[in-house]
């Protein structure tokens, strides 16, 4: 078994003579993001007229967001800017946990903005006394003990392994189907489980936003004015960028791991990295050119 104690990290291969200016790449993607949610962040706490579901279920997602990029951030900047490849077994497990919790807590929370949607559009009269601040504090709080109880018994089933041999991981991050290739113990059940978890989680999640949309264009498509139709449509668009967004990465990245072979080992890296730093930097950046009134807020901001 592995006596070190560590794992090593690994950048895009074949590319090490680059990663000075890979590493410009990265932290122009990571000040971006998160200047962006935070700026997000920053005007719904600051406007009262933004202290409604749509806009509280945003900061959500930003939240999330930001935590995902903090979580992130050390392993990959550390590998490019300073060829720092080593990281600690329970350092590894640590990051590779709060990646786990918080992708799933973002799956939440889009199943959420989901639910808000379907409910203006499907029972506006409703609408408020539905989506109280209560209600949705409670929402927040199941979103959260979901993540956690979802990733926390693979967390420990992953520590309990015995590690042997190459310690290599192809990723800059500790991903839970990379350390698990690793272990020289029998991880079958282990496997099931991960297989399971995204059938469970990222499935019924999906599942669920997918037959919100059908309700609410069913809804929509009986409104006799075409404007009011438009209108209507135009409010979930943002939102439907975001899911196709986050999903598709989600999806591609499990498939590739599962079934893909050595010669498609780039195409995980790069797709590991958006799923990691994509939905962060382009989730600000939908919902302030869908939101005019958010849009406004930030250009009020930066002109002042």
């Amino acid at each position: 078994c592995l006596s070190s104690g560590l794992f090593l990290l690994t950048g895009i291969p074949g590319q090490e003579d680059v990663h000075l200016w890979i590493s410009i790449l990265f932290c122009l993607t990571y000040v971006i993001s998160i200047v962006g949610n935070s700026v997000i962040l920053f005007i719904i706490k600051t406007d009262p007229t933004l202290h409604e579901p749509m806009y509280i279920f945003l900061s959500m997602l930003a939240i999330t967001d930001l935590g995902l990029l903090i979580a992130t951030m050390p392993t990959i900047l550390g590998i490019y800017l300073f060829n720092s490849r080593e990281i600690r077994f329970n350092a590894c497990f640590t990051q590779l946990f709060f990646i786990g919790s918080l992708r799933c807590i973002e799956s939440s929370v889009l199943l959420l903005m989901a639910f808000d949607h379907f409910i203006a559009i499907c029972n506006p009269l409703s609408y408020a006394s539905i989506l109280t601040l209560p209600r949705i504090a409670k929402m927040g709080l199941v979103c959260v003990l979901r993540g956690i109880a979802v990733i926390f018994p693979l967390h420990l089933l992953l520590k309990r392994f015995q590690y042997c041999g190459d310690n290599v991981l192809s990723h800059s991050c500790c991903a839970h189907q990379e350390v698990m290739k690793l272990a020289c113990s029998d991880n079958k059940f282990n496997n099931l489980y991960g297989l399971y978890l995204s059938f469970l989680i990222m499935g019924l999640d999906s599942l669920l936003i997918f037959l919100s949309y059908v309700m609410i264009l069913k809804t929509v498509l009986s409104i006799v004015s075409q404007t009011k139709c438009l209108r209507a449509l135009n409010t979930c668009v943002s939102h439907l960028c975001v899911v196709l967004l986050f999903y598709n990465s989600e999806i591609g990245l499990s498939v590739i791991h599962r079934f893909g072979n050595s010669s498609t080992h780039l195409l995980q890296v790069l797709l590991g990295y958006v799923y990691l730093l994509v939905p962060p930097l382009m989730n600000p950046v939908v919902y302030s050119m869908k939101s005019k009134h958010l849009r406004l807020r930030i250009i009020r901001l930066f002109v002042k």
